[in-house]
């Protein structure tokens, strides 16, 4: 297709590429995102920037649809192409900072317009999403444009691509190009008058497929087409000769583009004999190197190669790629898993997890060991203890629930037991009660705990030992047993001194500075940030993490919400730029608490909803911060508050079940059931007088008074927080300590709670102007029932923004609604569970008076909503 074609419907797209292309030259640089469904035209138009910008340098990466990514595979597509330190950098992808370094100097050209391409994002290991989303951000400070394309309709709410996209949301300069298909008259100026009308039923507008086709024989009628791009392909591929054939699907199996040496090793004849095939427009054929013209191509012919051939390419390229010296250890693992070469998985898959885990992308280090973990038969029980570790490590950095950490933990520690060697032992067993912690189990955390300093006490590692008390340390710091904390801490403190070891001082640091901390010696804080610059300056990422979250968790305790704002900040790019992904999304919970404090309650509902997918002690907080917005918006809340109270009382520990029962407190007070209040707030109260821990009782002590059920208020002599001086019946100092701290919505709640009828107006004023209607028609019942003849009416939607009073969240299932999703896809579009979303639905149709779906639909039209 000419090239004018092929960028058909698209200048105006291309003109806004290119002239961002001509302002970077400016130094005046962005970002251009190219989003759109396979064969939307997304390579094409970037291919089309070459004749529109003959003086601009053009840079193109892509990823590969590999079962596991390359680490760093776009970067290194670039190599041949740029200059000496980036092509050296790229050859040690583990120097993160000098590559990031080398990358950023090959892109400062000032005066020429770079445009620097990686293909496909949507395939990207987590090492290249981490430099992207550091250079995205810089990239106005640059003369230079970085493109990237990628599938939009491939990105469930859990693609990787999602966190770097949300990133560059905010990022200066960021340019949007989502493509469309073509236009029926598009179509018809391609096709001719008597074939559009087929062409388009066929193809739908897409742009690779109207061209393929309009590139089948003369003379074909029209609704002889096959459907299918993969019916297409393969009537050209029998339109080639067979030795055509033969080479096309050899090299159908290899993902990117093959260079000229590959050719010749898979192909007999090498490129002498693809002639046929580019004829025909299949391949493109360069001097140095060979590529499918599109991925779709490639992927036609390899999906219908008979499983036989296909494992025995594989097998072929698998030989070719072992010898070369510079293979990729990621790329033979695919192909040997293709190939069904359980020997060549094992022998390859560690060194690709090793590289995996250099390059920070920890999600790839986990897939390959659980390739490798699939053939453990194979491997000797030391080796197989090793791998089962580091798969434990891996999945625990990536926090994600449904991986194996703890399975694969806890039979490493069976055949440790087995092996004689107690310093391992010790170590795996400590490792055991991190990850049990982590994915919920407090009581085998506790237990794994112990086993692990008995065991190690008994040899002469003192650095194991030492990371064992501290690890003791931890788990009772968050048990609130402050004493045990801080006793097993100041001893891993020594031991870590003694033997010279800067990640042990900094994780026993922070056990000690939160303990302090949490019982109100501000010093503890100072330990904890000594604790965070010990781990930042040893590259400790994981550590310094963990301090930024207990940093910002003391914070928001203390009701400091505004300073854990500015904290989170550096904690999130941090997480964000060491993929520890676990603690990205703790951070970012820890983020939507801040927003909860400040009333903004989209930006919190945003950052919790991060934390649905995360491990039990994330997720219980999430669902803490969406079940209070619920409650306070009017959203449907009840499965939230459940849900919280459940998993909150199921971890056992003060931090959770705390929290959790406030939220149920506010629930049943909301809905008048008192008796509720009292038996959920009593029972989490009397723990926290247990344990000694004032911050947490004080709240559960102000639902009490609320339900009629006071605490002693000698219990709480000589607090300050604005919840104890509710519980105390003075709420004008809560409602002023509230407003102090920056929390709106407590203020005005707290106003609400006077005698005096004026004080409980401004109140209800201010709920209003939050949109806390729940509380705000409670009040409102209240001050009806007090005979109050002037209570102000609610706030009444004037815009098609909240048409018919809905929320903002019902909005959200509406436009779903409109384009005809039942309640499962809804669900699973929003992150809700189904029960919840029929809660919305029928709230919104109630309010617009609708019997059905459609109808809903159609009133909202009517009242001026539309989907835009």
């Amino acid at each position: 297709m000419p090239s004018r074609t092929r960028v058909l419907e698209r200048d105006d797209e291309l003109a806004e590429l290119a002239g961002a292309a001509r302002r970077a030259a400016t130094g005046a640089g962005s970002v251009v995102l190219v989003s759109g469904e396979a064969g939307i035209g997304k390579s094409s138009l970037v291919a089309a920037l070459q004749d529109a910008l003959p003086e601009a340098r053009l840079l193109t990466g892509r990823c590969d649809d590999l079962a596991t990514p390359r680490v760093l595979g776009p970067l290194r597509d670039l190599s041949g192409t740029v200059g000496a330190d980036l092509a050296r950098a790229l050859r040690s992808p583990g120097e993160r900072d000098a590559l990031f370094a080398a990358l950023y100097d090959e892109l400062d050209w000032a005066g020429h317009a770079t445009v620097l391409t990686v293909e496909d994002v949507h395939w990207a290991d987590e090492a290249t999403l981490d430099l992207l989303r550091w250079l995205g951000r810089r990239m106005a400070d640059l003369p230079a444009v970085l493109v990237l394309t990628y599938r939009d309709d491939e990105l469930d709410g859990g693609h990787p691509l999602r966190r770097l996209l949300a990133a560059l949301a905010t990022a200066r300069s960021v340019i949007r190009l989502p493509l469309g298909p073509l236009s029926s008259d598009a179509v018809r100026s391609l096709a001719g008058p008597a074939r559009a009308d087929a062409v388009l039923a066929v193809t739908g507008g897409n742009p690779f497929l109207v061209h393929e086709v309009l590139a089948s024989p003369n003379g074909e009628p029209p609704d002889a087409v096959p459907p299918s791009v993969v019916d297409l392909v393969l009537a050209r591929m029998h339109r080639i000769d067979p030795d055509s054939r033969d080479a096309v699907e050899r090299l159908s199996v290899i993902t990117s583009t093959v260079d000229r040496p590959l050719v010749d090793a898979l192909v007999p004849g090498g490129l002498a004999a693809l002639a046929s095939a580019e004829e025909h427009g299949l391949l493109l054929v360069e001097p140095r190197r060979v590529g499918f013209r599109h991925e779709l191509t490639r992927r036609a012919v390899v999906d219908a190669l008979p499983a036989a051939r296909r494992t025995t390419l594989n097998a072929a390229a698998l030989a070719v790629l072992a010898q070369r010296p510079d293979h990729d250890p990621a790329q033979l693992v695919h192909h040997a898993l293709e190939a069904g070469d359980a020997a060549a998985v094992v022998r390859h898959g560690p060194a690709a997890a090793a590289a995996a885990v250099t390059g920070r992308a920890h999600r790839q280090a986990a897939d390959h060991l659980r390739a490798v973990l699939a053939h453990r038969d194979e491997l000797d029980l030391p080796e197989l203890a090793d791998l089962l570790e580091a798969s434990a490590r891996a999945c625990y950095t990536v926090g994600d629930r449904e991986r194996s950490a703890l399975a694969d933990q806890d039979e490493a520690v069976r055949i440790r037991r087995g092996l004689g060697d107690r310093v391992a032992l010790g170590s795996s067993l400590r490792s055991l009660s991190r990850i049990a912690w982590w994915v919920g189990d407090r009581h085998r955390a506790e237990e794994a705990a112990a086993d692990a300093v008995d065991v190690l006490s008994g040899t002469e590692d003192r650095r194991e030992l030492a990371l064992a008390l501290s690890n003791v340390s931890q788990l009772a710091m968050l048990a609130e047993r402050m004493t045990e904390a801080r006793e097993n801490a100041e001893r891993a403190i020594e031991l870590a001194r003694e033997v010279d070891d800067r990640a042990v001082l900094s994780h026993a640091l922070n056990n000690l500075g939160t303990a302090q901390w949490a019982q109100g010696d501000p010093a503890g804080r100072d330990l904890v940030e000594r604790s965070r610059t010990v781990a930042l300056e040893a590259g400790l990422s994981e550590h310094a993490s963990r301090a930024w979250c207990n940093v910002v968790w003391q914070l928001l305790v203390h009701l400091r919400p505004d300073e854990a704002g500015e904290e989170l900040v550096a904690g999130i790019e941090h997480a964000e730029a060491d993929e520890q992904v676990a603690f990205w999304k703790y951070l970012t919970v820890e983020r939507g608490l801040v927003a909860l404090a400040g009333a903004r309650w989209s930006a919190a509902l945003a950052d919790a909803e991060v934390g649905l997918d995360a491990t039990s002690p994330i997720r219980c907080t999430a669902l803490f911060v969406l079940g209070r917005v619920a409650l306070r918006t009017g959203e449907p809340a009840e499965d939230l508050v459940e849900e919280c109270w459940r998993l909150g009382r199921q971890l056992d520990e003060l931090q959770r079940t705390a929290p959790a029962a406030a939220l149920a407190c506010e629930a049943a007070w909301l809905r008048r059931d008192e008796e509720q209040v009292c038996r959920i707030g009593r029972e989490v109260y009397a723990e926290a007088c247990r344990v000694g821990s004032l911050p947490w009782r004080v709240e559960l002590a102000h639902w009490l008074r609320l339900a009629g059920d006071p605490v002693d208020p000698a219990e709480l002599a000589g607090s300050t927080h604005p919840y104890a001086l509710s519980a105390r019946g003075d709420w004008r100092g809560a409602a002023d300590g509230w407003a102090a701290a920056g929390y709106p919505y407590e203020a005005a709640a707290a106003l609400t709670g006077s005698d005096d009828d004026e004080v409980v107006l401004s109140g209800l004023a201010g709920l209003d102007a939050l949109g806390g209607v729940r509380l705000a028609d409670r009040v409102r019942e209240d001050l009806r029932r007090r005979g109050v003849v002037r209570v102000p009416r609610g706030p009444i939607p004037a815009t098609r923004d909240n048409v018919a009073g809905l929320t903002p969240r019902q909005l959200d299932v509406l436009t779903l609604l409109a384009e005809g999703l039942p309640n499962a896809a809804i669900a699973e579009r929003l992150v809700l569970s189904v029960r919840t979303v029929d809660h919305h639905v029928a709230a919104l149709m109630a309010k617009l008076g609708a019997v059905s779906r459609h109808e809903a639909v159609e009133r909202a039209a009517g009242l001026g909503w539309s989907v835009g």
